[in-house]
């Protein structure tokens, strides 16, 4: 199979050539946008990663996300902006995004979250039987999951981070060690992203489905 491709929404032609040149080098195959307009069309099923600018000059990054994750609901979207208030961050993650990198960043780091975003269609090596836990069914080979015979709409790092708690269901996980699975390694920033995916899971499949532990993480219950 194949490596996904990315799709770099940038219209800063010097941050855009630059990424350009770096994510080649990696091996990956980039298609640069200058402007929104035509992202959802560009986001063909050979393109397994998004990285999107929200100050574009034709629409707003965040309704340019917004349909994005509607048209591609597997798709990973990494928002990288000048946008650093909080309400921004929570905005984009609100709106579908998987993860939010604020400039100037550190080349080295957005290599990692690109690394990490794109591991997962990487197809594993041996089949393995579909975790369960309570009325949750999560099939990791497949990337499918279920809550009873409903199956869930899950944005890719929601299914990480519920493949991640059932395989440790009715355990503690801590927050450090989802962050270094679920996202990646290295990861230094704020930890924001976890608790909008937290809260949107709970929303997906019941208030009460995952505890937080104060101070430690989050565990999956089964009741």
């Amino acid at each position: 199979m194949s490596q996904p491709g990315v799709l770099l929404v940038e219209d800063d032609e010097a941050i855009a050539s630059g990424l350009v040149r770096v994510l080649q080098s990696q091996g990956y195959t980039v298609q640069r946008l200058a402007r929104g307009g035509t992202a959802v069309a560009e986001a063909t099923p050979d393109v397994g990663l998004v990285i999107l600018d929200l100050g574009l000059p034709d629409v707003d990054g965040i309704d340019v996300c917004r349909a994005l994750r509607a048209a591609r609901p597997e798709l990973a979207i990494l928002i990288l902006t000048a946008r650093d208030q909080e309400l921004d961050v929570v905005s984009g993650l609100d709106a579908g995004a998987d993860d939010y990198l604020v400039k100037p960043f550190r080349l080295s780091e957005l290599l990692a979250r690109v690394r990490a975003h794109l591991r997962r269609s990487t197809p594993p090596d041996e089949a393995q039987p579909p975790l369960r836990a309570g009325g949750l069914t999560v099939d990791v080979a497949a990337r499918r999951a279920w809550l009873a015979e409903r199956e869930l709409a899950l944005r890719p790092k929601e299914f990480d981070l519920l493949a991640l708690l059932a395989s440790e269901a009715g355990s503690a996980v801590t927050r450090e060690r989802i962050m270094a699975e679920v996202w990646d390694l290295n990861w230094h920033g704020s930890t924001k992203t976890l608790d909008m995916h937290i809260l949107s899971l709970r929303q997906k499949i019941g208030p009460d489905t995952i505890a937080t532990l104060r101070g430690v993480g989050y565990r999956l219950e089964t009741p």
